[in-house]
Order: C-alpha cells, then sequence, then structure tokens
C-alpha cells in the first residue's frame, strides 16, 4: 500500500478487537463516576492555542513542542487538545458556574500530542478524564483517589501501585525551587540534555527524569515535602489520614512532580511494572491556581486522566461484540421472509445478522465467521410449516420453531 494511503504515524485505526477493549473500560468508568456523583461532558476537539499557554505554561515541553497547531482562515490560531483539564476549565467558566456549588464531571474522547510513538504512548490517543471543581478539602482528595481505585478494581486491573506526593502552593514553592535550583546548577554537568535545558525553565521536571544517570545523583536531591508550610503539610496528613480510612493502599513517592505546570499540592500517579517506561495507567492532582490564570475567581479543582490505549494493554485480549442470531436463507422467498424475520427479532432487542443470498454452503460459512450464538435457517421447508430451524451453535442442537419461540429462545440464552 502507498505510503500516502497509510494513517499518519502514531495515529491507529481502533478495529473492532481494539473498541472491545477501550468500550469495557469506558463502561466501567460511566457506572465507576456515576457512583460517585460524576456527570459527563463532551468538549471540544479544537481549543484556542492561547488557552494551553496559559494553562499548561509556554515552558513546557506539551506547548514548546508536542502540539498541533495551525492559523485558521480567520486568522485565530486553534491547537487540537493535547490534554483535557484546561478545556473543562474553559467550559466552568464559560457556562458561568463558578457560584453553581461543587461540579463533578468526566468525559472521553481523543487527545493529541506529536510524540515519538512508541508501545503505550500514541500521537492520538483516547483519554477519560475527571474533574471536580469547588471542594478543597483533604476529604475530597481521598475520595478521587478512592474512585481511581474502585475505577481499576472494576476494570479488572489489581496489579497496580498508587504513588502519592505533595507539590506544596504559591507560598511554599518558592524556596524550595531556589534550594533545587541551587542543587542542580551543581549537578549539570551530571545530567542529561534535556534536564539541563530544564534547570532554569522548570526545574522540578528534572525530578521526573527516567535517564539512569539522572536518577543517579537526583537521589540526594531536596524534596517538596520537607518544605511544605503548615496547610499543605496539614491538608497532606489530611489525606493520608482520609486514605487510611477508605482502606486505599498507598506509597509516598517525592519525585512525583507531574508535567504541567497548574499542579498544587496532592500530586499522584498509579503505577504498574507491566508496560515497561511507560507504566502510569492513572495520573493527577490538584490545580487550585488553574481556574483563576484563565479569568475565574479563586477555585479549588482536583482531577485524574488515564489513557484507553495503555490501559487496555493490561486487559486479556477481549473478543469483539458477536450478533445474536446469524440468519441464513435458502431461496428468494425465503430472503424476503428473512428480511421480515430479522427486522421481528431486532426489534426484540436481539442483534441479528442476514448472511446474504448465495448458496447454503457460502451462507453457512458466513454464519460461522459471525460467531453468532444462533443460527436460523429458513428454506422452502420452513416456510411450507410457517417455522424456523433454529440451531444453538454451543451444544450443536436444533429445532423446529416458531418465530415467536425463536425470539423467546434466544433472548432467555442472552440475558442468562
Amino acid at each position: 500500500m502507498s505510503d500516502k494511503l497509510k494513517s499518519i504515524r502514531g495515529m491507529h485505526d481502533g478495529l473492532p478487537h481494539d473498541v472491545a477493549g477501550w468500550r469495557h473500560i469506558e463502561e466501567a468508568a460511566r457506572t465507576i463516576c456515576s457512583r460517585y456523583g460524576f456527570r459527563e461532558i463532551r468538549l471540544p476537539i479544537l481549543e484556542p492555542t492561547p488557552l494551553f499557554i496559559r494553562s499548561i505554561g509556554s515552558e513546557t515541553d506539551i506547548v514548546d513542542k508536542e502540539m498541533y497547531t495551525f492559523e485558521d482562515k480567520g486568522g485565530d490560531w486553534l491547537s487540537l487538545r493535547p490534554e483535557g483539564t484546561a478545556g473543562a476549565v474553559r467550559a466552568y467558566l464559560q457556562a458561568g458556574l463558578t457560584r453553581s456549588g461543587i461540579q463533578r464531571w468526566f468525559y472521553m474522547g481523543p487527545m493529541f500530542r506529536r510524540e515519538r510513538p512508541q508501545k503505550g504512548r500514541l500521537r492520538q490517543f483516547q483519554q477519560i478524564g475527571v474533574e471536580l471543581f469547588g471542594d478543597a478539602g483533604p476529604v475530597c482528595d481521598a475520595e478521587i483517589l478512592a474512585m481511581a481505585h474502585d475505577l481499576l478494581e472494576r476494570i479488572g486491573i489489581r496489579d497496580v501501585r498508587l504513588e502519592l506526593n505533595s507539590l506544596g502552593c504559591p507560598a511554599c514553592r518558592p524556596a524550595y525551587r531556589e534550594e533545587l535550583l541551587a542543587f542542580l546548577h551543581r549537578q549539570h554537568d551530571h545530567l542529561c540534555d534535556t534536564c539541563r535545558t530544564r534547570i532554569d525553565r522548570n526545574p522540578m521536571r528534572v525530578l521526573d527524569c527516567k535517564e539512569p544517570g539522572c536518577q543517579a545523583v537526583l537521589g540526594d536531591a531536596p524534596e517538596m515535602l520537607s518544605h511544605l508550610c503548615d496547610e499543605c503539610d496539614a491538608h497532606f496528613h489530611g489525606l493520608k489520614e482520609n486514605l487510611d480510612r477508605l482502606a486505599v493502599p498507598y506509597h509516598i513517592n517525592p519525585r512525583i512532580v507531574r508535567g504541567l505546570d497548574y499542579y498544587t499540592r496532592t500530586a499522584f500517579e498509579i503505577v504498574t511494572t507491566q508496560l515497561g517506561a511507560q507504566g502510569t495507567v492513572i495520573a493527577g492532582g490538584r490545580y487550585d491556581g488553574l481556574v483563576e490564570e484563565l479569568g475565574g475567581p479563586t477555585t479549588p479543582a482536583i482531577g485524574f486522566a488515564l489513557g484507553l490505549e495503555r490501559l487496555a494493554l493490561l486487559l486479556p485480549d477481549a473478543d469483539p461484540e458477536t450478533p445474536d442470531v446469524a440468519l441464513v436463507a435458502l431461496g428468494e422467498e425465503a430472503q424476503a421472509q428473512a428480511v421480515r424475520t430479522a427486522h421481528t427479532m431486532r426489534a426484540a432487542g436481539l442483534a441479528t445478522v442476514l448472511c446474504g443470498s448465495g448458496s447454503a454452503k457460502s451462507q453457512f460459512k458466513r454464519a460461522d465467521r459471525e460467531q453468532a450464538r444462533f443460527v436460523v435457517v429458513i428454506g422452502e421447508d420452513e416456510l411450507a410449516r410457517d417455522e424456523l430451524t433454529l440451531k444453538d451453535m454451543r451444544d450443536g442442537t436444533q429445532q423446529s420453531v416458531s418465530l415467536d419461540q425463536a425470539v423467546r429462545a434466544c433472548r432467555e440464552a442472552a440475558s442468562g
């Protein structure tokens, strides 16, 4: 196939076996989010570029080199969304909800980053995001983490670990930043090129470097947890107490810094050892200053996100959905009857497919490929008796039944 007819590098098709896994995750998310009082929203894929510059930060890798940005015919600069939180905050402000009490939202859809494609990291990736506006307390943080924990349980993923940190606030972070900068400048020659460029632009990101050489010299780096102000320290202590009450296990990791500028206080990742370098399956934290940064009033907020493609790598291969009934029609008159029969079965809630109009052999081959639970045959004999031949493909039994009996048998099997 010509390169011009292939999908763009890092942007993959979601074929039926992929979508089966994604839908399993999405349905689990809708169930768990609803239990915690979160409601689904739908956000635009395109947003004004300044939204991401102001929220994510012009010095981050995402804005600096990963966004898909272009000027439209009206002269406006637009970007495909690289993450969902900025758009959620924009929607929260645009809808005038700042005085409407606590808002609990979740959303699903594609995000876009021009990264180097690798396993579990694509340039277009499906994401589920959760955002909560209006609650500043540590109980809220603990409930968000409990929800993430319950979501993974619902999906069926248990071999993970919650890693937790506090990033402080504007009151206590500056002093820590100065101490960290001094340390990093002393270690300048031992750091990788990427970390050297980050030292003055975004020094906390250096702590997140995965290069073995950098990790070796960062072992003695100062930690934010030792520099928290009294309020941040009390908040972090309250979070841990409530996680203990909820029986949500966690591990303190002072190296979690998150990649975006807007995080404050609580930061967390849920990680696995099964995916190599791309081991983070859920990540998020508190971003109490972002609503104000985008023009709203001071508003506490917290959220997290997960990537469907990466999480699906931890699932067993999911079977695509198969129909309940495959209809084989032998002869012209039977074809007309099969169309009516299929309509009746679909109206009764049964997924039903017609196997074409070829020979009996070809239709039975198609029925076999459909992997339907039942095959219904309509031929001359069936038409004469005003009945159907119903074959259960699990045990091979077959019987002559009326249409109503066939519908009833198929529905009972589907519900069982």
